[in-house]
């Protein structure tokens, strides 16, 4: 992502001392179109077809704890319209105007060990938000990786590399058609984003010419308009950061990979079982939480959560499964999340029985 904007910056570089013609802004009549574009490339995101050199007004973010998805990297970008910011929200996602695009790239290399060394395109998907509300799209690339092209059926793809411990995988790796979509990416029946929410973009990152707090430098860039400063503005836990705690990282960690479902208003609403960060009923988390429906899911066990004990626990078990009958997530993953795993069977087990 830093390759990227420095690209950007580059380029307004070269416009302001006009040694070069500026770039191209992002196409807004075709971001707003009622028919989505057949190519990525149409909507002038980005400089090249490639997907390499972010058009202005196209910034890089990255959120504290992500969604896991098989160890693909992601990169990710937030477009708003020229004079429009997305509106501060404490609790859930940022209100963005409309016009807004945000971008998500998904790629693997060779060697997830080092992800930068081949990388490879598989998918960009893009959240429009358009006057009817939030339009989901998913553009796969082709094998040259010198095109996307849109994809709303879905797709899968065989994908293969070793995982951040060396291990070989070799993965069907699903692009998700439309309605598969909304699965995730729905609140009371509406289709919203999931990871830009003010307290998971709570974190520095680097821009090239400077490391910044993404929601100063949102409000610098004329992203975000009103809220707090950083130091008063809720944060969520990085997931992966021992230096932050057990039960913090394990809550972020179901917050961002299994409360898009599991909340009041998500699709798994029905199951009484909310695992957003927000949550403080400790049934509600599944502590000692039988399930509403025990099938085939439950593996025969008794509750969510049972305190101190991970293999006696329907969550532990759910992850940890690749039986599409019984997995969780239902969609996003074709592996279970090993290191994810461990952290939330240490928090189980950190629980007083």
């Amino acid at each position: 992502m830093r390759r990227g904007l420095g690209a950007l910056l580059g380029l307004a570089a070269l416009a302001l001392s006009g040694a070069a013609e500026a770039p191209a802004p992002v196409r807004l009549d075709v971001v707003l179109a009622e028919t989505p574009a057949p190519r990525l490339a149409d909507y002038g995101l980005f400089q090249d077809a490639a997907a390499r050199t972010p058009s202005p007004g196209l910034t890089p973010y990255d959120l504290t704890t992500p969604l896991f998805s098989d160890y693909a990297a992601k990169h990710r970008f937030v477009f708003t319209p020229p004079g429009k910011s997305a509106a501060y929200r404490s609790d859930g996602p940022l209100d963005f105007p409309i016009g807004s695009v945000l971008v998500k790239t998904f790629a693997f290399a060779p060697d997830m060990r080092t992800p930068a060394v081949g990388e490879r395109f598989i998918e960009t998907r893009l959240l429009i938000r358009k006057e009817a509300g939030w339009t989901a799209l998913a553009y796969v690339w082709n094998a040259d990786q010198t095109e996307a092209v849109l994809k709303r059926t879905g797709a899968r793809l065989e994908v293969s590399f070793i995982d951040p411990s060396g291990e070989a995988q070799a993965i069907s790796y699903l692009v998700p058609n439309q309605n598969q979509c909304k699965t995730c990416h729905s609140a009371d029946g509406e289709l919203v984003p999931i990871g830009p929410k003010a307290r998971n973009l709570n974190r520095d990152l680097d821009y090239g010419e400077r490391t910044q707090n993404q929601l100063a430098a949102w409000r610098r860039l004329g992203h975000l308009s009103g809220g707090p400063a950083p130091g008063q503005a809720p944060r969520t836990a990085a997931w992966d950061n021992a230096a932050e705690g057990l039960e913090p990282r394990a809550r972020a960690y179901l917050d961002a990979n299994c409360a898009h479902c599991h909340n009041p208003a998500g699709m798994a609403s029905t199951s009484g079982l909310f695992l957003n960060l927000e949550e403080r009923r400790p049934a509600h988390l599944g502590i000692n939480k039988a399930p509403v429906a025990a099938g085939r899911g439950s593996g025969g066990l008794q509750v969510s959560i049972d305190p101190g004990h991970p293999d006696r626990s329907i969550m532990v078990y759910r992850m940890a499964s690749t039986d599409p009958g019984v997995m969780m997530p239902e969609l996003g993953r074709a592996l279970p999340h090993k290191e994810g795993l461990a952290l939330v069977a240490d928090y189980i087990e950190s629980l007083s029985p």
